[in-house]
């Protein structure tokens, strides 16, 4: 298992900071990895990432050491996710898009232009055996509605979740991308698109969380066989104090949500941190934003993290608390791995899941071998289910593995469990609305013959047990989670 990976990133000062503190900051650097932060209020802190970036360093230096081995990985099927995090104004969009993302000049090209680069050099590299097509989605996550940016009129994505493909985004556009050329074209159509506005902090303030996901695709065509990994691009927006950024009226609401969502990213953060090894609930359904980052926050992806952050001691407060949530972050355990090769013949038949291969049969054998189980054939579905694979050879390795497909198991039967609450509930909610209309409507003469033309009405929960409803109806979602 490796943590999450988290580099901090100070920008320069702005001219603003300048006029108010001169070139005073809050940053004493010790060395590549390691600074003093000095706050007036809270006194002296250290702080440790896995890089810290000053104003010295380039886009490219963020570039190749934060995001060039996720790339990597991703063109090998392995899931991998970048996020960008930090105040309003602090250089997220900028680390993230560059000045723009057609036509920059090579120093000032962003983490985008760069990672698709970096995919297509990794294709061309590749075996010629193996055939790729590359991807592209782009989503906005906008006052708690997930909106396609290459086509408007899907501004209320639901996302789904799949044993075999983990969280997705149901019915999203997906663009083929042939070379860098068009990849950035494409990129370009769908910023236009995102929702930005102004504020006293920032000319064109992000009022959504932006997410990029790329889909490499590799077919072995010797075997007919697929692998598929995704790569995934947050840039979040800021999060905001109203004082300084004077919003009113829809900009102050879209502020309120933006923080409610960092804060229950944080609250996902803490959960994890607090329960490496407990089977503590974690609250992924709170926000669009963490179920939609659940893959990358809960070890199934190679996750990185950029903390973005001003020097300046104007800001002092919300960079503290930027570098508080990165090194929260830092303790996050993931498990990456190499997604398993699909036979193209048994996707196309509906096969649900692929079929179980060598590594996996090695794990199951060790499990028969060293432990107790009663039940072996339960824990090998549950291992196929979950897709869990490790070092057959470690007993490290084995014993957290049991560990987390205990807790992915009791975490798969607390959501179902909720979804299923959820669903009662509206459809209760449904059916009062539907008995006040009816109760409203009976003494209408049109009532009489609506009901003769409708001889086939039947009861709303006519399909579910009434012992199930009884139970249901007894217990909170609350409840349910304890």
């Amino acid at each position: 298992m490796s943590n999450v990976t988290v580099c901090a990133r100070f920008r320069p000062l702005s001219s603003k900071e300048r006029s108010d503190h001169g070139d005073n900051t809050c940053i004493q650097t010790v060395d590549a990895e390691t600074f003093t932060f000095k706050d007036e209020k809270d006194g002296d802190f250290m702080f440790s990432f896995d890089r810290v970036f000053n104003e010295d360093s380039g886009q490219a230096d963020v570039y190749e050491f934060l995001a060039l081995p996720i790339v990597r990985d991703a063109v090998n099927a392995v899931n991998g996710t970048i996020i960008t995090y930090g105040q309003t104004g602090a250089g997220k969009t900028y680390s993230m898009e560059g000045l723009s993302i057609i036509g920059c000049d090579e120093p000032k090209k962003g983490l985008l232009p760069r990672v698709v680069d970096g995919l297509f050099e990794g294709i061309k590299n590749s075996n010629e055996s193996v055939k790729y097509t590359i991807k592209l989605s782009m989503v906005e996550i906008y006052m708690e509605k997930v909106r396609d940016l290459y086509d408007l009129s899907k501004d209320n994505i639901q996302i789904k979740e799949s044993k075999g493909q983990g969280i997705m985004l149901s019915g999203v556009t997906q663009i083929s991308l042939m070379d860098p050329a068009e990849a950035l074209l494409s990129l370009s159509t769908g910023i236009a698109n995102r929702t930005v506005g102004e504020t006293q902090m920032n000319m064109a303030s992000s009022r959504s969380h932006c997410v990029y996901i790329f889909t490499v695709q590799m077919e072995l065509t010797g075997e007919k066989r697929v692998k598929t990994g995704k790569l995934v691009l947050v840039d979040l927006a800021g999060s905001e104090k109203v004082d300084k950024t004077g919003a009113e009226g829809r900009v102050l609401d879209e502020a309120k949500t933006i923080n409610k969502s960092l804060s229950a990213l944080g609250n996902v953060i803490n959960a994890l941190t607090c329960s490496q090894g407990k089977a503590n609930h974690i609250p992924y359904r709170d926000s669009k934003l963490t179920r939609l980052l659940q893959d990358a926050l809960g070890g199934y992806s190679r996750t990185a993290l950029l903390c973005c952050c001003s020097p300046s001691p104007s800001n002092a407060s919300e960079s503290l608390s930027t570098l508080r949530f990165g090194t929260r972050a830092k303790h996050i355990k993931a498990s990456p791995c190499a997604n398993q090769a699909e036979d193209m013949y048994n996707k196309k038949q509906g096969a649900p899941y692929p079929t179980k291969d060598e590594p996996c049969e090695r794990i199951l054998h060790k499990l028969r071998e060293k432990l107790d189980i009663e039940d072996v054939k339960l824990l090998e579905n549950l291992f196929i289910l979950e897709g869990i694979f490790f070092d057959p050879n470690s007993v490290e390795d084995l014993e957290l593995a049991c560990k987390d497909v205990t807790l992915q198991t009791i975490s798969s039967l607390q959501q179902a469990v909720e979804d299923l609450a959820f669903t009662v509930e509206e459809l209760k909610k449904e059916n009062e609305d539907l008995k006040a209309r009816l109760k409203a409507t009976k003494s209408s003469p049109s009532f009489h013959k609506t009901a003769g033309e409708n001889p086939g009405f039947v009861h709303i929960f006519s399909g579910i047990p009434s012992a199930i409803l009884s139970w249901i109806g007894s217990v909170s979602p609350s409840k349910m989670r304890k």
